[in-house]
C-alpha cells in the first residue's frame, strides 16, 4: 500500500515562519513536521510515498530528496497553484495506482501507529477520527459501530485527524483542478461507504504558533 503526504498548504496562520519555509518543514523538537511522518510510515511498513507541494515546494524536494535516508521512496506531485485537498490527491492518482492508499496531512503531529491501516477497507474511505480539540469543539463527524456519519442530530462527534485510507474510486467523475475532499467524503458517508476508527494516541493540528508550542511540550515530556 502506498502513502501520500499532503504538503501543498501555504500555512498563512504560521507566518512569519512560513514566509520563507514551507509549513511541512517547520520544525518541532528540532525536526521538520513532515519528517516525523516519513519515519513513522517507514516503521509501519510503508515504503512508497507520494508528496504533493506548491508553496516553496522545491525546498521540500531539496530537503527530503528521494527518501532513501528515511527508508522510503518518494515521488513528488508538484502543483503550480494549490489544488486544495481533493484536487491535489486527484492530480497524484497516476502515481498512487488503482488500489487504496493512505493519506496524511503534512501539517499535523501525531504518535499514531500507521501500521493498523494496512488492513483492506470495505468502502471508499476509512477515516481516523480524533477527540475534538479546544479549537474545534463542534467536531466533524460521528462514529457509530465503525461507520462514519455526517450531521446526525444529538450524536457525539469527533474531528477528522487528517489521516485516512482512500480508494481511487472515491474520485470517479472528478475533473482536474482545485476542489475540496470533504464533499466527496460526505457523499460517500451518505451512501454508507465510509468506515472509521478513533485515534489512539496524541494528535495536534499544527495550524498556529500556539499549537506548535503544544507539540513542543508533548515532545519535551517524552524525552
Amino acid at each position: 500500500m502506498k502513502a501520500m503526504i499532503l504538503a501543498a498548504g501555504k500555512g498563512e496562520r504560521m507566518r512569519p515562519l512560513t514566509l520563507t519555509t514551507p509549513k511541512p518543514l517547520v520544525r518541532a523538537g528540532g525536526i521538520p513536521l513532515i519528517e516525523y511522518h516519513l519515519k513513522a510510515l517507514a516503521v509501519a511498513g510503508f515504503t512508497e510515498v507520494v508528496i504533493n507541494h506548491a508553496w516553496l515546494g522545491q525546498q521540500i524536494e531539496n530537503y527530503l530528496g528521494d527518501g532513501s535516508q528515511y527508508g522510503v521512496r518518494i515521488q513528488y506531485s508538484p502543483e503550480g497553484e494549490p489544488l486544495e485537498t481533493g484536487g491535489g490527491i486527484f492530480r497524484a492518482l497516476p502515481l498512487l495506482g488503482d488500489k487504496a492508499f493512505v493519506v496524511v496531512n503534512g501539517d499535523i503531529w501525531t504518535d499514531y501507529d500507521f501500521s493498523v491501516l494496512h488492513q483492506p477497507i470495505t468502502g471508499l474511505a476509512h477515516l481516523v477520527l480524533a477527540d475534538n480539540p479546544a479549537h474545534h469543539l463542534a467536531g466533524d463527524f460521528s462514529l457509530i459501530d465503525g461507520q462514519v456519519h455526517d450531521g446526525l442530530p444529538d450524536t457525539a462527534t469527533l474531528t477528522y485527524s487528517g489521516i485516512a485510507v482512500l480508494h481511487p474510486q472515491l474520485f470517479d467523475g472528478c475533473s482536474a483542478g482545485a476542489f475540496k475532499l470533504a464533499p466527496l467524503l460526505r457523499k460517500a458517508m451518505a451512501d454508507g461507504h465510509v468506515t472509521g476508527e478513533r485515534l489512539n494516541g496524541h494528535w495536534v493540528d499544527v495550524g498556529t504558533h500556539e499549537r506548535l508550542a503544544e507539540v513542543e511540550t508533548l515532545l519535551e515530556a517524552r524525552r
